[in-house]
């Protein structure tokens, strides 16, 4: 469908400028990646600031002395320790490939959409408590992300 509006408007305009049509052919683009931002996240929800961070702590060594992938490490903490009744048997997963507002929570929903690939981040706080997050896939946020859309777990000696 967006190709063929860029296809009509290219047809029905011969020469578009930027100056010509305003910047609507850039909104055009700017809202179309908007609609098409999609991410796989996780989260942990705890109560308390310094517990959220006594986690992340123990995330970070569990993956480093066990060698284990990070996203493993963090679906098993959040099935253990979160709080959140809705994902925690999931591993924390918010939802695969789920468009931008899809979090019922505005603030995790930012967070989801704004830090890197891979790293637990948090403590997170929002109206239902503290959250540890881990993207695991984005879609459309080259700023973000550049050319990688997701992770891609190695050991040490498979790179």
């Amino acid at each position: 469908a967006f190709t063929l509006l860029v296809l009509l408007f290219s047809i029905a305009t011969p020469t578009p400028t930027d100056a010509f049509i305003g910047g609507a052919f850039q909104k055009v683009q700017k809202d179309y990646a908007s609609l098409t931002r999609r991410v796989t996240a996780r989260h942990i929800l705890v109560s308390d600031e310094k517990i959220a961070q006594v986690l992340k702590q123990k995330i970070r060594n569990e993956c480093v002395e066990k060698e284990l992938f990070v996203i493993d490490t963090f679906e098993e903490a959040a099935k253990k320790y979160s709080r959140d009744d809705t994902t925690n048997f999931r591993g924390g997963l918010l939802g695969e490939l789920v468009p931008q507002g899809y979090c019922r929570s505005s603030q995790l929903d930012k967070y989801c959409f704004s830090v890197s690939l891979g790293d637990v981040v948090g403590p997170v706080e929002t109206d239902y408590g503290y959250h540890l997050i881990l993207v695991s896939e984005r879609t459309n946020c080259p700023k973000l992300d550049g050319d990688n859309t997701f992770m891609i777990q190695t050991r040490g000696d498979d790179v």
